[in-house]
Order: structure tokens, then sequence, then C-alpha cells
């Protein structure tokens, strides 16, 4: 086998990979669902209809080399914990299951925050870590989740997650959105508010809200919004909110550290490729961080759980 498809239709992008465990490359294609100016969010019937539209078109120059695929892997869910569900994920099981049946070919079921891990390691190029019997830490940063996870390589389903710290309000994306969209930015906001960041070169004093290995985030966006009410510049606000979130996430990896030991740190997640953040938790932690386009949506590592299950990585 050498061939291995990935899809993972996730809340705000439409993904599909290739990856050929031959030559250890992939291809990538992936589109961010439509979300109209000044709105926060997508509902889950429109970001169904509009993967269902976009997906055909994206397999379709995934394959216009005329590969042919030896086994599809899907993400059906956000996470690997009972109760984890989100329509939008319906697309992209639909589209694999059909792909199997239609080829004869293997498919296999997998979790969106697992592909993001898998995907950070393959990019990171320590995909090592899962041949060993060793856990490490991942941090999963995005809209839908802030997860501090221990992950253990595991032969039935690759790795085996467990949740040993969150946010216990505001995910640290939506942070990112909130004080985004304040801004006048267009959903989602990430990119352009780490552009206008870096614009400040204001000291920022922020406290992060951290109760062992949890965190608040609400504070974010009061404080955000307190901050524009009295004339505070665009780009200070920015880079506020971005230092917040990474002080937050630099304190949970000094606590995991008192509580587990030294381990290898891993960041995955769309907020993760933010330079800001990223650059604070180095100086605090180091650790291995993902690719940008790696890091963001993708299928990339949903395709290679396939390949690991066949143990062809």
């Amino acid at each position: 086998m050498s061939i291995y498809l990935g899809i993972d239709t996730s809340n705000y992008t439409t993904s599909c990979a290739l990856y050929d465990s031959k030559s250890g490359s992939v291809k990538s294609l992936k589109k961010l669902l439509p979300v109209k100016s000044g709105e926060k969010g997508i509902r889950q019937s429109d970001a169904v209809f509009h993967h269902t539209k976009q997906l055909p078109a994206l397999m379709e120059e995934l394959f216009e080399s005329g590969e042919k695929v030896d086994a599809v892997s899907w993400s059906a869910a956000p996470r690997n914990v009972g109760g984890s569900y989100m329509p939008c994920f319906l697309v992209g099981e639909c589209a694999a299951l059909s792909v199997a049946s239609a080829g004869g070919i293997k498919s296999f079921r997998t979790y969106h925050q697992t592909g993001h891990i898998l995907a950070a390691l393959y990019s990171c190029k320590r995909l090592d870590l899962l041949k060993s019997n060793k856990s490490f830490v991942a941090l999963h940063v995005s809209g839908g989740t802030t997860d501090m996870l221990l992950c253990t390589p595991s032969t039935e389903n690759v790795l085996d997650i467990e949740q040993i710290g969150c946010t216990l309000d505001l995910k640290a994306g939506q942070a990112v959105d909130r004080v985004g969209v304040m801004l006048g930015l267009d959903f989602p906001c990430g990119a352009e508010l780490e552009k206008l960041a870096l614009q400040s070169s204001a000291e920022m004093s922020v406290k992060p809200v951290v109760k062992g290995l949890d965190c608040c985030l609400s504070g974010i966006e009061n404080k955000c919004g307190e901050m524009l009410k009295n004339g505070v510049c665009p780009p200070d606000i920015a880079r506020y909110c971005l230092e917040y979130i990474g002080a937050t996430i630099c304190t949970m990896c000094t606590n995991a550290i008192e509580k587990y030991g030294e381990m290898p740190f891993l960041f995955a997640g769309g907020v993760m490729s933010d330079v800001i953040i990223k650059d604070m938790i180095q100086s605090c932690v180091g650790g291995y961080f993902a690719a940008p386009d790696l890091s963001c949506d993708n299928a990339v590592g949903v395709a290679l759980f396939g390949a690991l299950k066949e143990n062809a990585v």
C-alpha cells in the first residue's frame, strides 16, 4: 500500500489530503467555509451545506493526476470522547465511505483532534514519538478547543488521548475572533488580528487566570471591550489579546511540568500558528510547532492515520 486519502469537514474548513507512504510526501487541499461579514460563526446547517458544495471540487483537484487510493480515513467527530458530535463531520464520513465502497478499499474512522496532532507531528518531523512507549503533551488550541492533552502511542487508536487541562469558559480561538470582530475585522480573524498586533510596540501587563492545568479566557473579551471604550488603539488591543493567550498557555505548560515532569510539548491548532503566541511559548518551554498550513485545519493527519493503522509509516 502507498496512497492514503484523508477527509476532514470541520466547523470552518473543508479539507482533503493524500499521503504517499513510499515517499513520505503529502498533497493537501482545503477551503474555508464562507462566513458573512460581521458574523462570529456559522450555523451547523450552513456548514453542512457549504461542505457538500465544496468537497467535490476539492476532491476533483486532489485527484487530477489520477492517483489510486489504497485506503481512506475521515474525521467522524471533534474528539474521541462520549458526546463529541457535530453534523458537519457527516459530510466527510459520507464521502469517505462512498469512496471505500466504490473502490473496495479499507476505511478508517478517526477524529479531528487526532488529525491535528498527527499533522503537527508530521510537520515537525517527530513521527518517531509514535514509535516509543513514552507520552508527550499536546496543546490543541483553536476556535473549538483549548485543550491540554496527554498523548500515549497506541496500537489500536494510534494515539490514546487524555484531556488533562482545558479552558473553563471561552476557547482561545473564540476570544481571537470576538476581539477581531469587535475591531472590525472579518471572521475568522486570526491572521488579520496578528497583523494588527504586530503594529504595536506597547508593553503589556497581563495576568492570566489559570487553575492548575485549566484556564479561564472570557476576561479577554471584557478587557478588550473596555480598552476600546477607553480609546486604546486597535493594534494595542490586538496585542493584549494575543499576549494574554500566550501567557495563559505558558502558565499551563509550566504547571504541567511540575505535575508530570519534563516531556516533549507539541502545539497544534489554528491559534498556535500566531507568531506572537508562538514566540512567547518557545521562550518559556520550547516545544514543537506545526507549520502554519498544518497547524490550521487540514486533512493531512487524517490521511496519516490510515497509513499508521496499516503500519505504513
